[in-house]
Protein backbone atom coordinates (compact mmCIF):
# COMPACT_ATOMS: atom_id res chain seq x y z
CA UNK A 1 0.00 0.00 0.00
CA UNK A 2 1.36 3.47 -0.86
CA UNK A 3 1.94 5.77 2.09
CA UNK A 4 -0.55 8.65 2.22
CA UNK A 5 1.11 12.06 1.99
CA UNK A 6 0.97 13.86 5.34
CA UNK A 7 1.42 17.60 6.02
CA UNK A 8 1.63 19.12 9.48
CA UNK A 9 1.60 22.80 10.33
CA UNK A 10 3.49 23.69 13.51
CA UNK A 11 2.31 27.16 14.49
CA UNK A 12 4.80 27.27 17.41
CA UNK A 13 4.03 30.28 19.66
CA UNK A 14 1.89 31.92 16.96
CA UNK A 15 -0.53 33.44 16.04
CA UNK A 16 -0.55 36.34 18.46
CA UNK A 17 -4.23 37.19 18.28
CA UNK A 18 -7.64 35.59 17.90
CA UNK A 19 -8.15 37.60 14.69
CA UNK A 20 -5.08 36.00 13.10
CA UNK A 21 -6.28 32.57 14.17
CA UNK A 22 -9.68 33.17 12.56
CA UNK A 23 -8.09 34.39 9.32
CA UNK A 24 -5.87 31.31 9.11
CA UNK A 25 -8.78 28.99 9.89
CA UNK A 26 -10.95 30.62 7.24
CA UNK A 27 -8.21 30.08 4.65
CA UNK A 28 -7.88 26.38 5.48
CA UNK A 29 -11.63 25.78 5.64
CA UNK A 30 -12.14 27.20 2.14
CA UNK A 31 -9.14 25.55 0.47
CA UNK A 32 -9.18 22.43 -1.69
CA UNK A 33 -6.83 20.06 0.14
CA UNK A 34 -5.54 16.78 -1.28
CA UNK A 35 -3.72 15.10 1.60
CA UNK A 36 -3.78 14.37 5.33
CA UNK A 37 -3.44 17.65 7.21
CA UNK A 38 -2.74 18.24 10.89
CA UNK A 39 -2.17 21.66 12.46
CA UNK A 40 -0.56 22.34 15.84
CA UNK A 41 -1.55 25.65 17.45
CA UNK A 42 -0.46 26.87 20.89
CA UNK A 43 -2.20 24.96 23.69
CA UNK A 44 -4.50 27.92 24.39
CA UNK A 45 -6.09 27.52 20.94
CA UNK A 46 -6.32 23.72 20.69
CA UNK A 47 -9.99 23.31 21.55
CA UNK A 48 -11.30 26.49 19.85
CA UNK A 49 -9.42 25.61 16.67
CA UNK A 50 -10.68 22.04 16.70
CA UNK A 51 -14.24 23.32 16.99
CA UNK A 52 -14.08 25.63 13.96
CA UNK A 53 -11.83 23.69 11.56
CA UNK A 54 -13.51 21.40 9.05
CA UNK A 55 -13.37 17.76 10.11
CA UNK A 56 -10.82 16.73 7.46
CA UNK A 57 -8.17 18.84 9.22
CA UNK A 58 -7.00 17.39 12.51
CA UNK A 59 -5.39 19.18 15.43
CA UNK A 60 -2.19 18.37 17.31
CA UNK A 61 -0.70 19.54 20.57
CA UNK A 62 2.87 20.80 20.37
CA UNK A 63 3.96 18.83 23.42
CA UNK A 64 2.75 16.70 26.31
CA UNK A 65 4.12 15.21 29.53
CA UNK A 66 4.64 11.52 30.30
CA UNK A 67 2.34 11.46 33.35
CA UNK A 68 -1.44 11.44 33.17
CA UNK A 69 -1.96 13.68 36.20
CA UNK A 70 -0.21 15.18 39.21
CA UNK A 71 1.72 18.19 40.46
CA UNK A 72 3.35 19.14 37.16
CA UNK A 73 2.61 22.84 36.78
CA UNK A 74 2.39 24.05 33.20
CA UNK A 75 2.22 20.61 31.61
CA UNK A 76 -0.53 18.87 29.62
CA UNK A 77 -1.08 15.14 29.93
CA UNK A 78 -1.92 12.60 27.20
CA UNK A 79 -5.14 11.80 29.09
CA UNK A 80 -6.20 15.46 29.03
CA UNK A 81 -5.51 15.73 25.29
CA UNK A 82 -7.45 12.56 24.61
CA UNK A 83 -10.38 13.78 26.73
CA UNK A 84 -10.39 17.05 24.78
CA UNK A 85 -10.57 15.15 21.49
CA UNK A 86 -7.07 16.11 20.33
CA UNK A 87 -5.77 13.17 18.26
CA UNK A 88 -2.11 14.10 17.67
CA UNK A 89 0.89 15.44 19.56
CA UNK A 90 4.28 16.64 18.30
CA UNK A 91 7.18 15.27 20.37
CA UNK A 92 10.94 15.72 20.25
CA UNK A 93 11.01 18.95 18.25
CA UNK A 94 14.52 20.38 18.19
CA UNK A 95 13.31 23.48 20.04
CA UNK A 96 12.15 21.21 22.87
CA UNK A 97 15.44 19.32 22.82
CA UNK A 98 17.61 22.46 22.65
CA UNK A 99 15.73 25.15 24.57
CA UNK A 100 14.08 22.89 27.15
CA UNK A 101 16.83 20.27 27.39
CA UNK A 102 14.68 17.26 26.55
CA UNK A 103 16.87 14.22 26.04
CA UNK A 104 16.07 11.41 23.64
CA UNK A 105 15.17 9.29 26.67
CA UNK A 106 12.60 11.88 27.82
CA UNK A 107 11.18 12.10 24.30
CA UNK A 108 10.91 8.31 24.28
CA UNK A 109 9.04 8.33 27.61
CA UNK A 110 6.65 10.94 26.27
CA UNK A 111 6.11 8.94 23.10
CA UNK A 112 5.28 5.80 25.03
CA UNK A 113 2.89 7.70 27.31
CA UNK A 114 1.18 9.42 24.37
CA UNK A 115 0.62 6.12 22.57
CA UNK A 116 -0.66 4.51 25.77
CA UNK A 117 -3.12 7.41 25.96
CA UNK A 118 -4.40 6.63 22.46
CA UNK A 119 -2.72 9.63 20.80
CA UNK A 120 -0.88 9.57 17.48
CA UNK A 121 2.63 11.02 17.54
CA UNK A 122 4.60 13.21 15.16
CA UNK A 123 8.10 12.27 16.34
CA UNK A 124 10.82 14.77 15.44
CA UNK A 125 14.48 13.93 14.92
CA UNK A 126 17.39 15.71 13.27
CA UNK A 127 21.01 16.79 13.39
CA UNK A 128 22.82 20.08 13.99
CA UNK A 129 24.96 21.80 11.35
CA UNK A 130 28.13 20.60 13.04
CA UNK A 131 26.86 17.03 13.01
CA UNK A 132 25.90 17.35 9.34
CA UNK A 133 29.33 18.72 8.42
CA UNK A 134 31.08 15.86 10.24
CA UNK A 135 28.97 13.18 8.52
CA UNK A 136 27.08 12.19 11.68
CA UNK A 137 23.54 12.65 10.34
CA UNK A 138 22.66 8.96 10.08
CA UNK A 139 24.14 8.15 13.49
CA UNK A 140 22.37 11.05 15.22
CA UNK A 141 18.98 10.15 13.73
CA UNK A 142 19.48 6.49 14.60
CA UNK A 143 20.42 7.30 18.20
CA UNK A 144 17.39 9.56 18.66
CA UNK A 145 15.13 6.84 17.26
CA UNK A 146 16.80 4.03 19.19
CA UNK A 147 15.67 5.54 22.50
CA UNK A 148 12.09 5.26 21.24
CA UNK A 149 12.55 1.80 19.72
CA UNK A 150 13.73 0.54 23.11
CA UNK A 151 10.38 1.40 24.74
CA UNK A 152 7.86 0.47 22.05
CA UNK A 153 6.38 -2.64 20.52
CA UNK A 154 6.25 -3.17 16.78
CA UNK A 155 2.51 -2.49 16.76
CA UNK A 156 3.04 0.95 18.34
CA UNK A 157 4.69 2.28 15.18
CA UNK A 158 1.40 2.30 13.30
CA UNK A 159 0.53 5.51 15.18
CA UNK A 160 3.84 7.33 14.62
CA UNK A 161 4.83 9.73 11.86
CA UNK A 162 8.56 10.52 11.89
CA UNK A 163 9.50 14.11 11.08
CA UNK A 164 13.11 14.53 9.96
CA UNK A 165 14.00 18.13 10.72
CA UNK A 166 17.65 19.10 10.31
CA UNK A 167 18.23 21.64 13.08
CA UNK A 168 20.31 23.81 10.77
CA UNK A 169 17.35 24.24 8.41
CA UNK A 170 14.62 25.14 10.92
CA UNK A 171 13.64 28.79 10.58
CA UNK A 172 16.92 29.66 8.85
CA UNK A 173 15.77 29.71 5.25
CA UNK A 174 18.29 26.95 4.53
CA UNK A 175 16.78 23.77 3.18
CA UNK A 176 18.22 20.33 2.70
CA UNK A 177 18.39 19.66 -1.01
CA UNK A 178 15.95 17.12 -2.37
CA UNK A 179 18.85 14.67 -2.67
CA UNK A 180 19.98 15.29 0.92
CA UNK A 181 16.45 14.86 2.26
CA UNK A 182 15.93 11.66 0.26
CA UNK A 183 19.26 10.18 1.40
CA UNK A 184 18.50 10.84 5.06
CA UNK A 185 14.93 9.56 4.80
CA UNK A 186 16.23 6.41 3.14
CA UNK A 187 18.73 5.97 5.99
CA UNK A 188 15.94 6.38 8.55
CA UNK A 189 13.78 3.84 6.74
CA UNK A 190 16.70 1.40 6.61
CA UNK A 191 17.26 1.86 10.35
CA UNK A 192 13.59 1.09 11.06
CA UNK A 193 13.86 -2.02 8.93
CA UNK A 194 16.72 -3.32 11.06
CA UNK A 195 15.70 -1.98 14.47
CA UNK A 196 11.96 -2.71 14.26
CA UNK A 197 10.88 -4.63 11.17
CA UNK A 198 10.80 -4.36 7.36
CA UNK A 199 7.01 -4.00 7.53
CA UNK A 200 7.25 -1.01 9.88
CA UNK A 201 9.95 0.53 7.72
CA UNK A 202 7.75 0.27 4.64
CA UNK A 203 4.57 1.55 6.31
CA UNK A 204 5.92 4.42 8.45
CA UNK A 205 5.56 7.89 6.99
CA UNK A 206 8.75 9.96 7.19
CA UNK A 207 8.11 13.64 6.58
CA UNK A 208 10.57 16.49 6.06
CA UNK A 209 10.69 19.73 8.03
CA UNK A 210 13.08 22.64 7.71
CA UNK A 211 12.12 25.88 5.92
CA UNK A 212 9.68 24.14 3.58
CA UNK A 213 7.92 26.67 1.37
CA UNK A 214 5.97 27.06 -1.86
CA UNK A 215 9.17 27.22 -3.87
CA UNK A 216 10.81 24.00 -2.73
CA UNK A 217 7.91 21.72 -1.77
CA UNK A 218 7.27 20.31 -5.26
CA UNK A 219 10.77 18.90 -5.75
CA UNK A 220 10.94 17.56 -2.21
CA UNK A 221 7.58 15.84 -2.62
CA UNK A 222 8.81 13.82 -5.60
CA UNK A 223 11.42 11.95 -3.54
CA UNK A 224 10.39 8.32 -2.95
CA UNK A 225 11.04 8.35 0.81
CA UNK A 226 9.66 11.85 1.53
CA UNK A 227 6.08 11.25 2.65
CA UNK A 228 5.10 14.82 3.48
CA UNK A 229 6.18 17.85 5.46
CA UNK A 230 6.17 19.42 8.90
CA UNK A 231 5.90 23.12 8.14
CA UNK A 232 6.84 25.95 10.49
CA UNK A 233 6.60 29.61 9.48
CA UNK A 234 4.98 28.95 6.11
CA UNK A 235 2.05 27.20 7.83
CA UNK A 236 0.90 30.65 8.97
CA UNK A 237 0.74 31.98 5.41
CA UNK A 238 -1.51 31.39 2.39
CA UNK A 239 1.28 29.37 0.74
CA UNK A 240 0.57 26.60 3.27
CA UNK A 241 -2.24 25.46 0.96
CA UNK A 242 0.25 25.12 -1.92
CA UNK A 243 2.55 23.06 0.30
CA UNK A 244 -0.30 20.77 1.34
CA UNK A 245 -1.09 20.22 -2.33
CA UNK A 246 2.53 19.75 -3.40
CA UNK A 247 1.77 16.35 -4.96
CA UNK A 248 -1.03 17.74 -7.12
CA UNK A 249 -0.31 17.30 -10.81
Amino acid sequence: MPRQFFVGGNFKMNPNSVAEKIALTTLLNKAELDDSVVVAPPALYLIPLKEILRKEIQVAAQNCYFKDSGAFTGEISPAQLKDAGIPYVILGHSERRTLFHETSEIVAQKTKAALAGSLSVILCIGETLEQRETDQTAQVCAAQLQAVVDLLSEADWSKIVIAYEPVWAIGTGKVASAAQAQATHADIRAFLGTAVSPAVAQATRIIYGGSVNKGNCKELSTQPDVDGFLVGGASLKPEFVDIINATRK
